[in-house]
């Protein structure tokens, strides 16, 4: 895979899971019972829980919203096809994004393919099976990469891993117009 797609096509819907098949009408009378029961307590815990208060500022609900993918799970995503790219870049731009770094402040950067690449990693163990354990790296956003990314470089994240994804110049120029177009309109 190399670039970036943003006509990837969407609804890689994947089918409703939990949804019992039908299996008729007839009940016993005990399961009939037991629904019952389990429907007055369900009743019972749901006048409860509108009695309570919101928990207090600062303080986690008893249900957290589910967190985002990781980077990593993002680029596995990405990579085979359940992600589109809006979703990934949105994923990006907000993580922490691990970068080998020499004696001078910047990217290092691959000069030994097509056009200039700038190895980055989703994590600090995919980093360090590319770099070795005592590697020198700095961490920043996804949105910073694209910031402080040269003009004409592309980069390629989890060069060592399963799923590896190259972003050319081009791809790249076509990420910060997208995050351009959703952050001004």
């Amino acid at each position: 895979m190399y670039g970036y797609d943003q006509s990837a096509a969407a609804g890689h819907g994947h089918p409703s899971h939990g949804q019992q098949p039908h299996h008729g009408q007839q009940q016993h009378a005990g399961q009939q019972h037991v629904h019952q029961q389990h429907a007055a307590h369900q009743q019972q815990y749901a006048q409860q829980a509108q009695q309570q208060p919101p928990p207090p500022y600062g303080q986690q609900p008893l249900y957290p919203e589910p967190s985002p993918p990781s980077l990593a799970e993002a680029v596995r995503a990405f990579t085979t096809g359940t992600m589109g790219g809006e979703e990934f870049q949105g994923i990006f731009s907000t993580s922490k994004v691990y970068c080998p770094r020499g004696d001078n402040p910047g990217f290092l950067a691959l000069h030994n393919t097509q056009q200039p690449v700038i190895p980055m990693f989703s994590t600090l163990k995919e980093l360090r099976r590319y770099a070795g354990k005592e590697s020198k790296y700095f961490v920043i956003t996804g949105a910073e990469v694209l910031d402080l990314l040269p003009s004409g470089y592309g980069f390629v994240l989890d060069m060592e891993g399963e799923h590896r994804v190259v972003f050319d110049a081009k791809a790249v120029e076509e990420m910060v117009d997208f995050a351009m177009r959703r952050m001004y309109g």
